[in-house]
């Protein structure tokens, strides 16, 4: 798995060491030491993973994700997938509260420092392969599915979700997230169960990121927001999609690429 990296930490050695590891695994790497620097570098070579330190000269890390995520200014040149470009932060700032603005933000997972660079290579492998796609990796599992909820099509193939056919954008982890659900329509998941699907079993990432990642979908795929009627809270329990129109027994249709369907009951 070969991917353009950029790295953005204004700490020389550190952003050498992680340039080092990302070299051994076969990455094609880019530096830059200030956020601005970083915004330029994003839109001019578009790259497959964004290392992105919160502590840095000119915009710190949180302003990066914030332009990143909200998209080019009136008579600006657009940064190719931007909106989707997963973001992996690394922080010194421990609080949660401080880790769950970076992902408020759209920002995909993030690292308190001092971290192991191995944890950190697993990170990025993670995210690599969430994202796919892209043209410095191997082509998408020809098995990936078609999956329907109503409304909600999520192509896991293509990396796509359209809501009654309107293209939606969404991070890597948003993307997990909602073909998780979108696999199981109807069926409640806890916190915990969501938080695996997207994070793995890394013990110390909050169970908050989920409620983050659903509030930020929220906002992609609800008429209204604040009145949810496709990611609906199951109080006490977690989340579950609500298939509006799903077919009798409420599953979900999967449609592989090659034509074949399987029902996934909920």
């Amino acid at each position: 798995m070969c991917a353009f990296v950029l790295v953005a930490e204004d700490d020389e050695k550190q952003a050498d060491l992680i340039r080092r590891y990302l070299e051994r695994e076969g990455h094609t790497v880019g530096v830059v030491h200030d956020g601005r620097a970083a915004l330029e570098q994003v839109r001019r070579h578009a790259p497959d993973l964004l290392i992105l330190d919160v502590m840095m000269p000119e915009v710190d890390g949180l302003g990066v994700t914030r332009v990143l995520r909200a998209g080019p200014r009136p008579g600006e040149h657009p940064a190719p997938g931007a909106s989707t470009l997963p973001i992996l932060m690394l922080t010194a700032r421990s609080t949660e509260d401080d880790l769950l603005l970076g992902l408020d933000l759209g920002a995909d997972d993030y690292l308190t420092k001092p971290y192991s660079p191995r944890e950190l290579m697993a990170r990025v492998r993670t995210l690599l392969r969430r994202a796919g796609g892209t043209a410095h990796l191997p082509p998408p599992d020809p098995d990936a599915r078609v999956l329907r909820a109503g409304g909600l099509v999520v192509d896991e193939r293509r990396h796509e979700v359209t809501v009654d056919q309107r293209r939606v954008e969404c991070t890597p982890g948003e993307f997990e997230l909602l073909a998780a659900m979108a696999a199981e329509p109807e069926r409640v998941f806890t916190r915990p169960q969501l938080l695996d699907r997207i994070h793995g079993s890394s013990g110390y990432i909050s169970a908050r990121t989920v409620d983050v990642h659903v509030l930020n979908l929220r906002k992609k795929i609800e008429a209204n927001p604040r009145s949810p009627q496709r990611l609906v809270t199951v109080f006490g329990v977690g989340y579950k999609l609500v298939a509006h129109h799903a077919a009798a027994g409420g599953g979900a249709v999967a449609e592989g690429h090659g034509g074949a369907a399987a029902r996934h009951e909920a």
